[in-house]
C-alpha cells in the first residue's frame, strides 16, 4: 500500500511538472508558427507585387462583374452540331426587366456587356438586341457593347439604326468553306455564310463599328488554312476556341446535340494555332482557359457555373442581387485576366481606319 501511494505522489509530481513546462512553451510555440506564417505570407504578397493590406482586403471583396455575357436567348436558326448554349427553353424577359438586371450589373462594376444566344437578332427581328445595346451605351454609359451573332438575320438598316450604340459585332464563322459551314450545320443553303460575313464585314466598317470573328475548331474545319482570309477580313480580334463538351448542352442526358463527334485533341488544335500563328489578331482559346473565366448569364439571368462541365446555374440576380449570385458563378478573375479578358474594348479606343 505504501508502494502505491509513494508512486501516485511521483505521478502526481511529473504531471505538475509537465503541464508548466507546457505552459511556458506552448504559447511559444503558437508565436512561433504565426511569425511563420506571417514571414511566408509576406514573401508571397513582396513576389506578387502586392502588400499585407491589399490581400487581407482583397479575401473580403466580392467578385467584380467587369466583363459579362448575357446569353438572352437559346432560340437559334442554325443547328450548329458543337453547341453549347442549346434552345432548351424559348424564354426571353420582358424589355424592362433586362434593362433592369443590366442597370444592377452597372452598379456592380460592369464595364462591357457582351449580347449573346442562341442567335440575338432572331428576338423581334434584331430590335429586342438593338435596344438592350442603346440602353447599355446611352443610358449606362458603358465602355464596351458587343454582340456575338451569326449574322445571317442581321440588315442594313440594323446597322442605321443601333449602330453608333455598338462597339463590336463578333460573327461566327467556322469555316470560309461554304460545304464545311453547312456540314457543321451553320447554313441552312439559303444564304451564303461567307458571302454574308465579307457584307457584314463592309457595313462594320461604313457605320464605324469594330469587326471581329469568332471561330470554333472542330474535326471537320482543324486542318483547314483560314490565313488569307482572315487578313483580307481584317477583323479586330479572330476569336479560335477549341470544340468544347458541356453535360447536358452538347453531350449527355438531356442534350440536344451530339457533339462528340466534333472534339479535337489539345495537340491537333495547337498544330491548327502554329499553322495560323503569323495572324497578328488571333486570340486563341483551349478548353482550359474557358470553363472558368468567363462570366455567363443565362435568359433568366442567372450566372452559369461550367467548372464541373455543365452548366450550374445561380439564383438570378433580379432576385438575390448581383454579389450573391456571382459567388456561385465558379468564375475565376485571375484566369479572367491571364487568358486576356480585359483589353482595348471600347470602339472610341480603337485606331481604327474607318
Amino acid at each position: 500500500m505504501f508502494f502505491v501511494e509513494l508512486l501516485l505522489s511521483v505521478v502526481k509530481l511529473l504531471w505538475k511538472v509537465l503541464s508548466s513546462l507546457l505552459g511556458v512553451l506552448f504559447p511559444q510555440l503558437v508565436w512561433l508558427a504565426e511569425t511563420d506564417k506571417g514571414q511566408r505570407k509576406r514573401t508571397r504578397t513582396e513576389a506578387e507585387g502586392t502588400s499585407e493590406d491589399e490581400e487581407d482586403d482583397s479575401e473580403d471583396e466580392p467578385l467584380i462583374p467587369t466583363s459579362v455575357n448575357y446569353h438572352f436567348t437559346r432560340q437559334c436558326n442554325y443547328k450548329c452540331g458543337f453547341c453549347f448554349h442549346t434552345a432548351k427553353t424559348s424564354f426571353v424577359l420582358p424589355l424592362e426587366e433586362a434593362r433592369r438586371g443590366l442597370r444592377l450589373l452597372k452598379a456592380a462594376g460592369m464595364e462591357k456587356i457582351n449580347f449573346s444566344g442562341g442567335e440575338p437578332f432572331l428576338q423581334d427581328r434584331g430590335e429586342y438586341v438593338g435596344q438592350l445595346v442603346k440602353y447599355c451605351k446611352k443610358n449606362l454609359c458603358l465602355p464596351s457593347v458587343s454582340i456575338v451573332s451569326n449574322g445571317s438575320l442581321i440588315r442594313e438598316q440594323w446597322f442605321v439604326d443601333y449602330g453608333q450604340y455598338l462597339d463590336i459585332l463578333a460573327i461566327s464563322c467556322d469555316s470560309f468553306n461554304e460545304e464545311v459551314n453547312v456540314l457543321i450545320g451553320r447554313g441552312h443553303g439559303r444564304i451564303n455564310h461567307v458571302e454574308n460575313l465579307r457584307k457584314l464585314r463592309k457595313w462594320c466598317r461604313d457605320y464605324r463599328v469594330a469587326f471581329k470573328i469568332n471561330s470554333v475548331i472542330n474535326r471537320f474545319n482543324v486542318d483547314e488554312d483560314m490565313r488569307e482570309h482572315i487578313k483580307e477580313l481584317n477583323p479586330v480580334r479572330w476569336k479560335v476556341f477549341q470544340c468544347l463538351l458541356i453535360e447536358g448542352e452538347n453531350v449527355g442526358e438531356g442534350a440536344l446535340r451530339e457533339a462528340e463527334k466534333f472534339v479535337i485533341s489539345n495537340e491537333e488544335f495547337q498544330e491548327f494555332l502554329d499553322r495560323h500563328q503569323e495572324v497578328s489578331c488571333l486570340v486563341p482559346e483551349c478548353n482550359d482557359k474557358m470553363k472558368d473565366s468567363y462570366l455567363i448569364l443565362d435568359e433568366y439571368m442567372r450566372f452559369l457555373n461550367c467548372r464541373e462541365g455543365r452548366k450550374d446555374p445561380s439564383k438570378s440576380i433580379l432576385d438575390v442581387g448581383v454579389e450573391e449570385a456571382i459567388k456561385f458563378s465558379g468564375f475565376d478573375e485571375e484566369a479572367f485576366r491571364k487568358r486576356g479578358g480585359k483589353y482595348v474594348w471600347s470602339k472610341a479606343d480603337l485606331n481604327l481606319d474607318w
